[in-house]
């Protein structure tokens, strides 16, 4: 008993150390959490009930109460307006590079001979078109924005907007960016290779023994196995795009509001705190929609 007794307090004491040796190496990033995280993200939300005005003698903050919540919505029209074209920037583009990166990952994990090349090909344009580079696209493509795009005049654009004009405004902006969709799909492509070479080969090999179909494959295995990939994907997408302020008029007019010294620092605070709750219930959606639901286990059956 008194060598067991020894034995654990050895033991508890080698985690102990163990632990402390964690924490200290967690220690820089959590003190920079802390500093350019937590206290910014407290100080937010207390300038947004604020009037932020500089002067000689430095900032003047008085309260405000709600003034600036209401004057997002109700007073200036320009950011209920940026706010409705960045939604319709984020949603569409989110479905569409969620379903893009998966099936390119489906296409890359089913080679068989040169996979590393072919991967390598792939992404390389993701590394090329990175940082500097895809911002001068970018540039490129707000410069040109007033100009007429030819897509609106084919047949196919023509023939969806005499149903619905918004459905063929967004069909023509996807195919106007989608050097900008290619370059967001190069890390979930990565993470949905991953997720599939996570799948057990002997449970395809058990379908088809079954008689399964590919498509039946896709739908009863790969796709329930790859869905909590999918829910990071959709996160890590969304919250790219939502902090891109090339292409997120959003971000753009918070950047305009904070530069404004003379009075916009707290109404800028409260037009990220309003976009941030807003993209938050965005991901809140993509978890609902992706969230495992729970099913009464009956003996398997294709078809």
């Amino acid at each position: 008993m008194a060598n067991q007794k020894k034995k654990k307090k050895r033991k508890s004491s080698f985690q102990r150390r163990q632990n402390r040796l964690g924490y200290l190496f967690m220690a820089p990033w959590i003190i920079g959490f802390i500093v350019f995280a937590f206290i910014p993200f407290f100080m937010t939300f207390y300038l947004s009930f604020t009037d932020v005005k500089q002067d000689i003698n430095g900032f003047n903050i008085t309260f405000a109460g709600i003034k600036n919540y209401r004057e997002a919505f109700f007073v200036n029209p320009d950011f209920t307006i940026n706010l409705g074209s960045s939604l319709a920037m984020i949603i569409p583009y989110t479905v569409i590079i969620v379903i893009m990166s998966f099936i390119l990952a489906m296409m890359l994990n089913s080679i068989q001979k040169g996979k590393s090349l072919f991967r390598t090909i792939y992404f390389l344009p993701v590394v090329v078109l990175s940082g500097p580079v895809m911002y001068q696209l970018m540039d490129l493509t707000t410069e040109a924005e007033g100009q007429t795009s030819k897509l609106e005049y084919t047949f196919v654009v023509r023939m969806i907007a005499s149903y619905s004009q918004d459905i063929a405004d967004v069909l023509v902006s996807l195919f106007e960016n989608l050097s900008t969709i290619l370059w967001f799909t190069g890390i979930p492509i990565v993470l949905f290779i991953n997720g599939l070479q996570k799948i057990n080969p002997s449970m395809f090999e058990a379908a088809r023994i079954d008689s399964a179909t590919s498509w039946q494959i896709l739908w009863k295995i790969i796709i329930p196995i790859i869905r909590p990939t999918a829910l990071i994907v959709t996160i890590f997408t969304i919250v790219q795009l939502g902090a891109m302020d090339k292409i997120n008029a959003v971000l753009d007019q918070i950047q305009q509001m904070t530069s404004n010294t003379a009075g916009g620092l707290g109404y800028a605070a409260a037009l990220s705190w309003i976009y941030s709750i807003i993209i938050l219930a965005i991901i809140g959606l993509a978890v609902l929609l992706f969230r495992e639901r729970k099913t009464k286990i009956k003996h398997y059956i294709w078809g």
